[in-house]
């Protein structure tokens, strides 16, 4: 990777395109390759590749610095922060127990319960570690252990079913909303480059909400019938969540705050146009209600390191992907590309390049890393294969996330799950190849046929 990177840096360009350009390229691919690899933190990653550009002479260090001030960046940033505050008013938590104690006597509808809670969380916390490492993981790993199931000879008990089938859940999920994981606002503004059509948080939701439920109804019982726990009837789950919503109690003062900012931030990002409001300033306003009412203290904010970590990597992967689109590289192998499917009916071409793009996901650590690589490139493609703009918008979108189904580590959370210790990593990947098939099914079938009906092809 090095070696390439060097000779990119180094050697002359074709004709065309400047040398500033395929420096550009080569520390983009360089970026990349270290976010999947990761000898250094990604966010580290990211910062060696912003300070390549000014060493390189690619853009000044102004212009290199400039996605820090984009308020994607920060709409990411303030998320995360709204997430501390789910986490530490236990909101979250009292949320997951009240789905358990309603649907949770029977080990699918367990497993239904925590990604209930998965899916209303998601629509305004985009951690997936935040959602899965501070809230329903734990939750899960303690419900398995209440049936004597842990890692190893009692693991098929019920663990490694509600491991695998909430880690699937959490993916669904990741593409339900735009706020489902971090790097979906980024896919957003990467198609308004691309083709001038905005992904709105209506928008997405609207066109997600369909093939999500049916996702979210069918990727547990696939599981279940490929991977059956053995415990079938959870009577103890339910009472285990009753225990401990006695001892959380009446809903405290900081509880109900969170939940009214909670409610308020959706409101305001399903309403743009009536408020006039970007999402960003929809999200500030959240942490400065948070930081006023005592519920959030500076203290938190500064300490959040994940949430630093990624405004960090963002930051600075946003600015070189949206540079590189300026360059005409993108656009050069787009139409190089595209020859490749020439007299092809655009709904086969669309088919292909949709398949390749998911199974890519295959060779990367992180939604985040496939999308900035991949998904300007693959639009174009699509777009010229004469694909109606939204039907291509919407499903790479979407498809960005529902491919790291099919890895342990292919989103953040999925490594929280895996790392549990209860299902080996062939069975994951072979249950992840086939809820794949199904979501990518759900997704085309169902999905094509609602954004038909929604007018957006």
């Amino acid at each position: 990777m090095l070696a390439v990177a060097v000779g990119i840096l180094f050697v002359p360009p074709p004709t065309g395109i400047t040398p500033q350009s395929w420096r550009l390229l080569a520390i983009f691919a360089a970026t990349i390759t270290g976010s999947i690899v990761r000898p250094v933190p990604g966010g580290a990653m990211v910062l060696l590749g912003v300070t390549a550009l000014s060493v390189f002479q690619v853009m000044s260090i102004e212009e290199s610095l400039i996605g820090y001030a984009d308020p994607v960046v920060w709409l990411v940033l303030a998320a995360f922060f709204i997430s501390r505050g789910m986490i530490k008013t236990g909101l979250g938590r009292r949320i997951a127990f009240l789905f358990i104690k309603a649907i949770g006597h029977y080990s699918l509808g367990l497993a239904y319960a925590l990604i209930g809670t998965e899916a209303i969380l998601g629509a305004a916390i985009p951690s997936t570690g935040a959602r899965s490492g501070g809230i329903i993981f734990p939750i899960t790993k303690s419900l398995a252990e209440a049936y004597e199931s842990r890692p190893g000879a009692s693991a098929r008990r019920l663990g490694a079913y509600l491991m695998t089938t909430v880690a699937q859940g959490n993916i669904v999920v990741c593409a339900m909303w735009l706020t489902g994981q971090a790097s979906n606002p980024i896919i957003a503004k990467l198609a308004k480059e691309t083709t001038g059509l905005e992904i709105t948080y209506p928008r997405w939701i609207t066109a997600a909400i369909l093939p999500a439920l049916v996702s979210l109804v069918f990727v547990p019982l696939l599981i279940y019938k490929l991977y059956p726990p053995e415990i079938k009837h959870t009577p103890a789950a339910s009472e285990f969540a009753s225990d401990q919503l006695r001892k959380l109690g009446k809903m405290k003062w900081s509880e109900w705050v969170m939940l009214l900012v909670f409610a308020l931030i959706a409101t305001l990002w399903m309403t743009p146009k009536l408020t006039g409001l970007h999402y960003a300033t929809v999200a500030m306003i959240g942490i400065c209600v948070l930081l006023l009412s005592g519920i959030l203290s500076w203290e938190d904010l500064i300490t959040e390191r994940e949430a630093w970590s990624v405004f960090i990597w963002y930051g600075g992967l946003l600015r070189m992907a949206e540079a590189l689109g300026q360059t005409g590289i993108t656009k050069r192998f787009a139409e190089s590309a595209a020859a490749l499917t020439v007299g092809w009916s655009w709904w086969v071409a669309l088919g292909v390049l949709l398949l390749i793009y998911f199974y890519a996901h295959y060779s990367f650590a992180s939604i985040t890393a496939h999308a900035t690589a991949m998904y300007t490139p693959f639009l174009l493609v699509i777009l010229a294969a004469g694909t109606p703009p939204w039907l291509a918008i919407l499903s790479l979108a979407y498809f960005s996330n529902l491919g790291a189904s099919v890895t342990h580590y292919g989103t953040t959370a999925s490594p929280i799950y895996f790392g549990a210790g209860y299902v080996s990593q062939k069975t994951w990947w072979l249950v992840g190849l086939a809820v794949s098939v199904l979501t990518i099914t759900i997704w085309t079938v169902v999905g094509f046929a609602w954004w038909k009906i929604l007018r957006l092809w």
